[in-house]
Parts: structure tokens; sequence; C-alpha cells
């Protein structure tokens, strides 16, 4: 084996077109662009969505529903189940964070009533359902807004 002799593997190399280059070497003259028109022009970038002055599909299908996106509030919920784990007498915002439930202090925070309590506990949230404030208060315990 010398050096004069080695060659790449077979396969693992490939010609790359050399566009505009000559009519001879196949992509000459329009250099594969085809004549005149937008996607021959330099600097040419069609949108996704274009369908060639076509009315888009998204402007054909009819509209429908209704979007309350701007004027949603997001809540981080929260169930009785998870409160009662903490072993605690008083539940706030803070220490629903520390145990890693709650992940954003500045978010409101629903207390559910899934699962049950077992001891009194004093919770401090933003929002209350109606079965968590009943089984809160049967167990002794204070359901506090803030």
């Amino acid at each position: 084996m010398e050096l004069g002799n080695l060659h790449p593997a077979l396969g693992s190399t490939r010609d790359r077109k050399r566009i505009g280059r000559g009519d001879s070497s196949g992509q000459g003259r329009t250099a594969g662009k085809g004549h005149k028109g937008y996607h021959s022009r330099s600097g040419h970038k069609t949108k996704i969505h274009y369908e060639g002055g076509q009315t888009p599909l998204m402007r054909r299908l009819p509209k429908r529903g209704f979007s309350n996106y701007h004027f949603r509030k997001e809540v981080q919920i929260v169930n009785l189940d998870r409160i009662s784990a903490l072993g605690m007498e008083k539940v706030d915002v803070n220490t629903l964070i520390e145990a890693g439930i709650v992940k954003k202090a500045h978010q409101p925070v629903k207390v559910l009533g899934g699962g049950d309590i077992g001891s009194a506990v004093e919770v401090t949230a933003d929002m209350f359902s109606k079965s968590a404030i009943e089984k809160i208060e049967n167990a002794g315990g204070k359901a506090i807004f803030q």
C-alpha cells in the first residue's frame, strides 16, 4: 500500500452538482431553476402555507368555536390527599412550594376535594372547591381565602 494508491471507500463520497458552470455540465444556463418566475430569482423563499396565490387552506375552512386565550386564568391545583400527606397543622402557598407540590408563587392555588383529610389542618389558598371546604371543616380545620 502506498499513499498514491489510497482511495475513499465505495459509496462514501459523492460528486456535488456544479450548478451554472456551462451547458456541458447539464446544469448550465438556467442552473436548474427553469425560466423566469418567482423561484428563479435570488433570495426567494416561499412561506410554508403559501399555495401559489390560491386562497390558503386555513382561510378556506370555516372558523368555529371560541378561544379564551387572552383572558384565561391559570391556576395551580392541589388535592386534599397531598395536603394531608404533609402532616402539618398550617399549610399555605409557601409550604406547598417547599414541599414541591406547587411550582410558582405568583400563580393562584386552588384546593380541590380529591382524597380525604384525616386531621385538623388550617389551609390558606386563593380558591377552594365546595367539597374541599366541607372536608376540611368536617375534619376540624379551616379553609382561609388569601
